[in-house]
């Protein structure tokens, strides 16, 4: 036989395009349209509908950058079409090849009763199935011109992300208004074709099913009369019944489908507009599942429902129904789809308390399963926040990103840095877009890493970030493919029952051990330094705001701000969502950020303030508070009193030029360039610089990465680096052993501050950088005379170790890397330790000297970088940065350290001294948080861990009469497999596994 296959997958193309899909709606009328723009911000639904609109025509052009217009359609169905079924085709000026990322629309009918949204891929309305003829159609659209910003030619700068600077001149063209009858069986054939043409291309050209294929749409084709498509469309359809019902291998590669609309709570677009995506979404999915029984959709970030029980009530009341039907399932159990690598401890923990509490208080379900899968990298520490949380399983898509590795599993246990392990899968489909294509479920089979000895995998399915969801389209082509020959079989189902059947199957999976890091997006540690610091700086006020204010309310009866805690933590969290703490939005979002985290600051200021005064009382004198977990200057850890302070420090001229500083611990030599050449540890008799190096280095590297600008910093970039070596002033500070440098580069200033305080093993480095650079990366470079084959920098809940070497492309690619309070380089008896108060990223390498074939390992850290994509601007004007150098350091000491430069002592008047709420007598153990219960029942919740990587045992001595205490987890729910607790001769005794967190709750005795 002639092969002809060619020839007739040409032919499936043309029909299918130029006939048969414009056949789907053979007949339509032009609805009547108006508008009205709404000045400034969106208005309320009744607003929008009260207001009267004016002229606009089919192809007009319409909307602003991030304006809001209110369309009102309206119409008659003709008569002729009764029997029939009508839908309106609502097409605003949509690029089909762009959902989520252009004009988005939300149908309402004049009642304000919601619909559905309108989507480059969703354009249709349904009016009646089957219509009488004769009705009236009115409708109204509250449709968004959010503008292109990643655009066919991508990652170009542009000022459209910020409405101050994106101008006013309209975006888009009405291109369609019109009501339309729909032929359900030119739709039906329309899927029966795209589900077999694109199974065709993906089974092999020499298997006969492929060529059963072709024959039956070969006939199929012949069937159809071109010039009267819907008339013969039932008889083309009989010509794929018999392929169609082929079923499927019991071999075959079973997904486990689920509707899914990844929608970022802020990237393109501000928070404000979020709001909107997700009720447009939720509406069309709530529709959806209306019409599609077997469909099943799920929904993530706790934020996300809450945004529309406040601002959408009337979508919010439709999504309550579905998921007490349990179709609309809510997953993940977080406040949102976080960053994992940089929130803080706490802060990681506090993402599922308030995201597992909002979806049982709200709908009476709790997730098993978190559900992150865009986040950009996975710390050690969140296998053990997982497991505390109540949950078992992970689900992210993200590491199939990585540019220089390949992920071994699909499905697999993950274990963290205590030994938790969390069952997860990556979803070989390798997108949280699915569309149901011929080819993605292919890849999902051919691609799956855990062949024969697993079968299932997840496939989340649906247009994202405002796209609409998933669409009927979707669900018709997986109903065909639930059992088809040559396929993997589709199914709808939640991701409990998927995770249930995927451990089933797999009873002994593969483990990786550590953190699961993203070979891509290493300058999201770097990028918008002031959304990273007001992260920070947020995370250690509301530590102190909960000790504080829980100390006063125990002692005096200060009221505790339950609800003003509870705002604020879930406003810290939401910025932590993987586009907003990452630095990878548009202008409009870091400049709300920065603004928001100004006004936090003064808002737990205030609590704090507050607190300390009722508990300092009234009397003369000034007492110093310690919110640090350990024991400072003689106050101490969570207590207040009197310090005390030894030891002095002096400076003297270097010969040559520069300084000495010397406080008889450590003697600092700054040369006349403003560089640490000599960190000389006396007690231990150790250099810290290495020979012939200098510390306080800071570097200049380009820094135009060959995509995404705010999030990459490509290898290459080492390539080019100039020393800032050249210094304007160098001047000793009167009054103290401190040094200030100047230094200017480019059209940038950097002022430093370095100083030896009087009984401190620590040089404190305080930076000012007045920054103007555009794609330039800046970090501070400290060369160490250090041999170590790994060094620890802090994570959650303790401390991961990383290789210094690149002996391993797996180690090569790790050139960019997460800290939080701290990085620790040791060798066996003596280390060194840096830390911050607000910087994330950095880099780690070594080398051998020629000269005495001693190690030289260099530390930099991170400080500012200038992409000019999303936000063209980033990160210009002055910034302020706190490091610390701590020769000498154990890891103990650089938890110490970390935790000194973050939780800075505060001296309030007054003598009434404070003992601690909660002591613990073991250093290597330290609190985490001290706060009162969240269910107001009046007990102290105290969060604790192993900091050192060891085992511990300590003592909890409560700071008032505890009648009792329960281990539990983080929603502070007794744990029913932990040993019984109590309290004897005042305290509570602990045993701790290497970097456990234990949660403990104490009751308070009746007074």
């Amino acid at each position: 036989m002639h092969d002809d296959r060619t020839l007739v997958e040409a032919r499936l193309r043309r029909v299918l395009d130029e006939r048969i899909r414009p056949a789907v709606y053979p007949e339509s009328v032009p609805l009547e349209v108006a508008v009205w723009n709404a000045p400034g911000e969106p208005v309320p639904v009744a607003e929008g509908l009260a207001a009267a609109p004016g002229p606009i025509a089919v192809g007009d052009m319409w909307g602003a950058p991030w304006g809001t217009s209110w369309f009102s359609v309206t119409g008659t169905v003709p008569a002729e079409w009764a029997g029939k079924t009508v839908e309106a085709l609502l097409d605003l000026g949509f690029d089909e090849n762009m959902p989520g990322f252009q004009c988005e629309g939300l149908v309402y009918r004049p009642d304000g009763t919601p619909v559905k949204g309108l989507n480059p891929r969703n354009q249709w309305v349904r009016i009646g199935a089957p219509v009488a003829g004769g009705e009236e159609v009115r409708l109204h659209i509250e449709a968004a011109s959010n503008p292109v910003i990643l655009d066919y030619h991508p990652f170009v700068p542009t000022q459209l992300g910020d409405k101050d600077t994106a101008g006013s001149a309209p975006q888009y063209r009405l291109t369609r208004t019109d009501l339309a009858v729909f032929d359900e069986r030119v739709w039906q054939l329309v899927l029966d074709l795209e589900v077999l043409g694109e199974l065709m291309h993906e089974l092999p050209v020499d298997g006969a099913r492929r060529w059963d294929i072709l024959r039956a749409v070969g006939r199929a084709l012949d069937a159809i009369d071109l010039q009267d498509v819907n008339g013969t469309a039932a008889a083309a359809r009989s010509c794929l019944e018999e392929v169609l019902a082929a079923p499927a291998r019991h071999t075959a590669h079973k997904i486990s489908a689920v509707g899914h609309a990844h929608i970022d709570s802020a990237w393109l677009w501000p928070l404000r507009e979020t709001v909107r995506k997700v009720a447009r979404t939720t509406a069309n999915m709530t529709a959806l599942l209306e019409d599609e029984p077997d469909f099943i959709y799920t929904m993530s970030q706790a934020q996300q429902f809450a945004w529309i029980k406040e601002h959408r009530p009337e979508v919010y009341a439709r999504v309550k129904n579905a998921v007490a039907d349990g179709r609309f399932v809510p997953a993940g159990g977080m406040w949102v789809e976080s960053d994992t690598n940089m929130p803080g401890s706490e802060a990681m923990a506090r993402q599922f308390v308030h995201g597992k509490r909002f979806f049982i208080d709200e709908f009476g379900v709790e997730n098993d399963e978190a559900w992150l899968p865009d986040t950009f990298g996975f710390a050690a520490g969140l296998p053990q926040i997982i497991k505390a949380a109540g949950a078992k399983w992970l689900l992210t898509q993200k590491i199939s990103w990585s540019r220089t590795n390949t992920f071994p599993h699909h499905t697999f246990q993950w274990e963290g840095i205590d030994g938790t392990r969390i069952f997860t899968h990556f979803p070989p489909v390798d997108t949280y877009n699915c569309s149901m294509k011929g080819s993605e479920i292919a890849h999902a089979a051919k691609n799956f890493k855990d062949k024969g000895v697993a079968k299932h995998s997840l496939a989340p399915t649906g247009w994202g970030d405002g796209g609409g969801g998933t669409t009927r389209e979707m669900v018709g082509k997986a109903a065909r493919m639930r059992s088809l020959e040559g396929s993997a079989t589709v199914q709808w189902e939640t991701p409990a029952d998927f995770f249930a059947k995927a451990e089933a199957e797999y009873v002994n999976p593969p483990v990786w051990v550590g953190e699961l890091y993203l070979e891509l997006h290493r300058a999201t540690l770097t990028s918008q330094a002031r959304t990273k610091q007001g992260n920070r700086r947020s995370e250690h006020l509301l530590h102190e705001a909960e000790l504080w204010a829980a100390t006063a309310a125990v002692r005096t009866g200060f009221p505790y701000p339950y609800e003003q805690l509870d705002r604020i933590w879930k406003t810290v969290l939401l910025h932590q969502f993987h586009d907003i703490l990452p630095g990878s939005s548009i202008a409009w979002v870091h400049r709300e950020a920065e603004e928001t985290y100004a006004a936090l600051a003064v808002e737990l200021t205030g609590i704090i303030d507050d607190a300390q005064r009722a508990l300092a009382g009234d009397g003369p004198g000034t007492l110093v508070f310690n919110a640090a977990p350990h024991e400072r200057h003689g106050v101490a850890a969570g207590g207040a009193g009197s310090a005390t302070h030894g030891g002095q420090a002096q400076l003297s001229a270097r010969e040559g030029g520069g300084f000495v500083l010397d406080n008889g611990l450590l003697q600092v030599e700054i040369d006349g360039r403003g560089l640490v050449v000599s960190l000389y540890d006396i007690g231990a008799e150790r250099e810290t610089v290495a020979p012939g190096r200098a510390a306080n280095l800071l570097q200049i590297h380009p820094d135009f990465p060959n995509m995404w600008d705010a999030w990459d910093v490509d290898e290459f970039y080492r390539n080019t680096v100039t020393d800032l070596t050249d210094a304007d002033e160098v001047t000793a500070v009167g009054g103290s052993a401190s040094v200030r440098v100047v230094r200017c580069f480019g059209d940038s200033k950097v002022t430093q501050l370095l100083t030896l305080a009087a009984g401190a093993k620590r040089l404190d480095i305080d930076t000012e950088v007045d920054w103007h650079e555009t794609e330039k990366f800046l970090k501070a470079a400290f060369p160490l005379d250090i041999h170590a084959g790994r060094y620890a920098s802090e994570t959650q809940f303790g401390h991961f170790h990383r290789a210094t070497h690149t002996n391993t492309s797996w180690e090569a690619a790790k050139f960019e890397a997460c800290n939080h309070r701290f990085v620790h380089i040791e060798e066996p008896g003596w280390g060194i330790a840096l830390v911050t108060d607000s910087t994330y990223g950095h880099d780690v390498t070594r080398t051998v000297r020629a000269s005495d074939s001693g190690t030289t390992t260099t530390l930099r850290v991170s400080l500012l970088r200038a992409p000019r994509f999303p936000d063209p601007e980033t990160d210009q004007g002055v910034h302020r940065f706190r490091h610390a150098l701590v020769p000498g350091a154990a890891i103990g000491d650089a938890v110490r350290e970390g935790f000194r430069i973050n939780l800075p002592e505060r001296l309030v008047p007054g003598d009434g001294e404070v003992a601690p709420l909660a002591a613990v007598d073991n250093d290597a153990v330290v609190l985490s948080a001290v706060k009162l219960a969240d269910d107001a029942s009046g007990d102290v919740v105290v969060r604790l861990y192993e900091s050192r990587g060891g085992r511990a045992r300590a003592r909890i001595t409560p700071g008032f009469e505890a009648a009792g205490a329960t281990a539990t987890d983080l929603l502070e729910r007794p744990l029913t497999d932990a040993p019984e607790l109590e309290v004897a001769d005042g305290a509570v005794k602990l045993s701790l596994r290497p970097f456990e967190l234990i949660t403990v709750r104490l009751a308070r005795a009746q007074a």
